[in-house]
């Protein structure tokens, strides 16, 4: 890409908005363009200057970044979020997923760990650390309302799966399989519907739970 990758820093606290900036601006191909104080000016910039890629805390003063994740991503379901915390409960965990964010980092990751998660959101990869995607998939074999049959999806179906939890747009599904990105999109479809899933997220999160895939970096 030739273009750099703008970024959208949402966090109440300045000294962690001027880290991550700091961390960035020696990081060739990024570049900085706002700065969000809480999860209402975080939407209202997102809107506004439209980056690739929101580094959002999630516990901010108005909206928190679960809520602020949840309203971009329907305003914009492009933008690559990527949720980064000091906390880690199970449920904040998982909410901030099922909103939309693509990786969830905590605070005290050193600083190759943030550059490397953040590489893999902008690519559409999901980025979670070990010990938070043990969380989710804990929290996904737990029983639902709706529970899946067995081996429900079909195998040009697991072969889409599995590259939806690549990060892989239908576009790019379509190529590597040469079907259309109508046929793709059908597919994905089919694969939300049955397994009951909100959206290509927790499909990506269903692979890493079945071992469709991992978090290693390809």
């Amino acid at each position: 890409m030739s273009e750099s990758i703008q970024v959208l820093i949402a966090d109440d606290h300045q000294l962690v908005r001027q880290g991550f900036a700091a961390l960035l601006s020696v990081k060739p191909g990024f570049e900085v363009v706002g700065y969000a104080e809480n999860g209402v000016e975080a939407i209202k910039l997102a809107q506004m200057l439209k980056p690739d890629i929101i580094l959002m805390d999630l516990l901010m003063p108005e909206k928190n970044g679960i809520e602020a994740t949840r309203e971009i991503k329907e305003e914009n379901p492009e933008v690559r979020i990527l949720i980064i915390t000091s906390f880690a409960e199970d449920e904040n965990v998982y909410q901030a997923i099922k909103a939309g964010a693509l990786g969830y980092l905590l605070k005290d990751s050193s600083p190759q760990e943030l550059i490397q998660a953040i590489d893999d959101v902008c690519s559409g990869k999901l980025s979670l650390h070990p010990d938070i995607a043990m969380k989710l998939i804990e929290e996904l074999n737990r029983p639902t309302e709706k529970p899946t049959i067995d081996d429900p999806l079909t195998e040009r179906e697991v072969e889409v799966l599995k590259l939806v939890a690549k990060g892989r747009s239908n576009q790019e599904i379509a190529d590597q399989l040469v079907v259309s990105e109508r046929t793709v999109g059908a597919h994905v479809s089919n694969i939300l519907s049955k397994l009951h899933l909100a959206n290509r997220t927790q499909a990506a999160l269903y692979a890493l739970r079945k071992g469709f895939t991992d978090l290693t970096p390809e």
